[in-house]
């Protein structure tokens, strides 16, 4: 709870009335009672003053509505690092870390962030030690290679990172070489027409995430023990994209989400990687999720077994040449979100029906926005459930957007 209200709790009794000191979460919002800087500034420093923990397990400052000094806001965090602080969320607008925070023995997970990214300057000295640090979520404007890199190599035990950059510098290299880690998730807002390296060396990595704008060039040094991976992402260079598969090529599991493809959508007659190990395909659409990126890409994962498409862009659909591998052998389910009963939709799942010999379950939801009409809904169910199957055991589940418009065919 925001610590206002801890210390509230002074009135019940007298027995209660220092018991808010002991509390080992402090979460400050500048919200009501507060209307103005000065009044919640004074409860700020009044409450680090009395409070007597030996640790403090979490720390956190989330100002949106006044401009605080920046003296004041290093001033409390040099006194949370001073309490032995675990957890420190910082989100304002603009701050000035102190250099105790960058040495500090007790921090385990830190999070930084600006209600105005565009004011989200701060300084990274030069030595930083902070030994037990596992997660980190920071955003950085300008200067990450200075910044926010120069700070992860501080961290020998980080198996969490979070990074947003509003803007790669040009002809810059990042270097990702960090051993233990296992989650990362890059978000970029944008960057030059110059496009920038980043070089993945993360040989414990998980899970991977890219979101944003994709400008940048993923070189992959080592992604051995990657299981899933999400992207979801403004295109402009197709050869971008290309590159950026070929590196999450070993992942079992991936998720891509396309917003915009560049003029010529050259993506779809280049060659892709091949997803040998990849069992679960989820692709989301908007306006580049074509039904021939949708073929190209089922041609690339011999081995899937769960294919999710939301709601592809619309356009005509063409059979490949020949049936897909893991329709002939391993896909299990599959769901279609968002279905309009569009001529092009019926063709693709009669196509997935009448080829895919080892499906168990096709789900299928009808789009909420299009307000298709009651008669619509179950003319687009009965259809659907007389497409011939190759599977004997594949089960039809419709979702409708009305009430009670749930049907099953087994």
């Amino acid at each position: 709870m925001p610590t206002t209200f801890a210390v509230r709790t002074s009135i019940l009794s007298k027995r209660w009335r220092y018991s808010w000191t002991l509390v080992h979460n402090l979460n400050f919002v500048d919200i009501h009672p507060f209307h103005e800087y000065d009044r919640f500034s004074k409860f700020v420093d009044r409450v680090l003053e009395h409070c007597k923990l030996s640790q403090l397990k979490v720390f956190r400052l989330q100002l949106s509505k006044f401009w605080v000094p920046e003296s004041c806001v290093s001033k409390w965090i040099d006194k949370a690092v001073k309490l032995n602080v675990c957890e420190l969320d910082i989100e304002l607008r603009q701050l000035e870390l102190p250099l105790s925070l960058f040495t500090c023995k007790t921090l385990t997970k830190f999070g930084l962030h600006f209600s105005d990214p565009y004011w989200c300057r701060w300084d990274c000295p030069y030595s930083v030690n902070l030994p037990n640090l596992k997660t980190l979520d920071i955003i950085d404007c300008f200067k990450p290679s200075s910044n926010a890199l120069k700070l992860i190599n501080g961290y020998p035990v980080l198996d969490n990172l979070s990074l947003q950059v509003l803007k790669w510098c040009n002809e810059e290299e990042y270097c990702f070489k960090i051993p233990t880690l296992k989650r990362l998730k890059l978000k970029n807002f944008g960057s030059t027409s110059i496009v920038s390296k980043v070089v993945l060396n993360v040989p414990n990595l998980e899970y991977f995430s890219v979101d944003g704008v994709l400008h940048s060039l993923f070189l992959v040094e080592d992604l051995s023990s990657l299981v899933a991976a999400e992207v979801s992402c403004e295109v402009r260079y197709d050869n971008l994209l290309v590159e950026l598969l070929k590196g999450i090529s070993k992942a079992k599991s991936l998720s891509l989400a396309i917003t915009y493809w560049c003029p010529s959508n050259d993506l779809c007659v280049r060659p892709l990687a091949k997803f040998r190990h990849l069992k679960r395909l989820e692709l989301k659409g908007y306006s580049g999720l074509t039904w021939q990126l949708i073929s190209q890409i089922l041609e690339c994962c011999t081995e899937l077994e769960h294919l999710c498409i939301d709601k592809p862009h619309k356009g005509r659909w063409n059979k490949p040449q020949s049936v897909p591998t893991c329709m002939l052998t391993n896909l299990k389910t599959m769901e279609f979100k968002r279905a309009r009963g569009y001529e092009c939709e019926m063709k693709f799942l009669k196509y997935i029906l009448g080829n895919s010999k080892a499906l168990k379950m096709l789900r299928i939801t009808c789009d909420a926005t299009r307000y298709l009409l009651r008669k619509e809904e179950e003319w687009l169910c009965a259809v659907i459930f007389m497409l011939p199957k190759a599977s004997k055991n594949c089960q039809i589940r419709f979702l409708g957007s009305w009430p009670r418009s749930t049907a099953r065919l087994c």
